[in-house]
């Protein structure tokens, strides 16, 4: 059981460092600061949200 969840795990974060690193090499900067700005904007809705 949890030798199957660990598996699922480490198939995310390869998933998530595989794509992560395409993004950096094809993503100019401003686009980066845009997906940043847009990811604390949500982050911030969600926490006011939350309480």
């Amino acid at each position: 059981m949890f030798f199957c969840k660990f598996k699922k795990l480490i198939a995310g974060i390869l998933i998530g460092f595989g794509i992560g690193t395409l993004l950096v090499l094809f993503l100019p900067p401003v686009v980066w600061i845009c997906i940043i700005g847009f990811g604390m904007l949500v982050g911030g809705i969600k926490f006011l949200l939350g309480k």
